[in-house]
């Protein structure tokens, strides 16, 4: 069951008028909903009120937005972040792969899909808040209890590059985020523990994913 309250939000992006309006978009969704110009001003509002949920936009001013999303990974694992960008590139995916990203956004997008986006950012917390109760066949309790920080020590921009890696024409970060692990998991025969090693992530980071791929029609 998911929480009675929906999870604030922290909308992230240098444009006045884009931020503005993302904000009155999330709040009439029935979200408390804050907005920041940068990265900066991100983390100080983090630090006075932990949001639950933050919209970060890549290409942001000064800190950009993969730095910031690394720095909050760091200091609030539990935040669950939506990455908006104007554009694509393989290793911006997998360093949001790594970091746990519940979806990519490309601008500019509409408020139907933010919303959706924020659904699944509500549905992972529900599911942490309930992980303990979760059954599953591997891997082992201990290592579903690793803290999800330590995915941090790993860089999935260092795993071993293969064929098709690159963003196809027309393709989205969501689709080559799914493309590079499904590919990485065949690569491996299946065995999720080697996957989740070659990725630089976590097995219950993997586990989130395929699950997600399973219930969407994707595996």
């Amino acid at each position: 069951m998911r929480p009675q309250t929906r999870p604030n939000v922290l909308v992230v992006d240098d444009e006045q008028r884009l931020r503005d309006v993302l904000v009155r978009g999330i709040t009439q969704m029935g979200y408390d909903c804050a907005g920041s110009p940068h990265g900066e001003d991100a983390l100080k509002q983090m630090r006075a009120e932990p949001f639950g949920v933050t919209i970060i936009d890549l290409n942001l001013p000064g800190m950009d937005g993969m730095r910031l999303f690394e720095k909050l990974r760091k200091g609030w694992p539990a935040v669950q972040v939506i990455v908006l960008t104007g554009f694509g590139d393989l290793d911006a995916a997998k360093q949001a792969i790594r970091l746990d990203v519940v979806d990519f956004l490309t601008k500019p997008t509409h408020l139907g899909e933010l919303e959706q986006a924020l659904g699944r950012a509500w549905q992972r917390i529900d599911d942490a808040v309930g992980l303990d109760a979760v059954q599953l066949p591997e891997p082992a309790e201990d290592e579903l209890a690793l803290d999800h920080a330590e995915d941090q020590s790993a860089s999935l921009a260092d795993a071993p590059a293969h064929e098709g890696a690159a963003l196809k024409p027309g393709e989205s970060l969501e689709a080559l985020e799914r493309r590079h692990i499904l590919d990485t998991l065949a690569r491996h025969d299946g065995n999720r523990r080697e996957t989740a090693e070659a990725l630089g992530i976590s097995l219950r980071t993997l586990y989130y994913r395929l699950n997600q791929y399973q219930k969407e029609g994707n595996l």
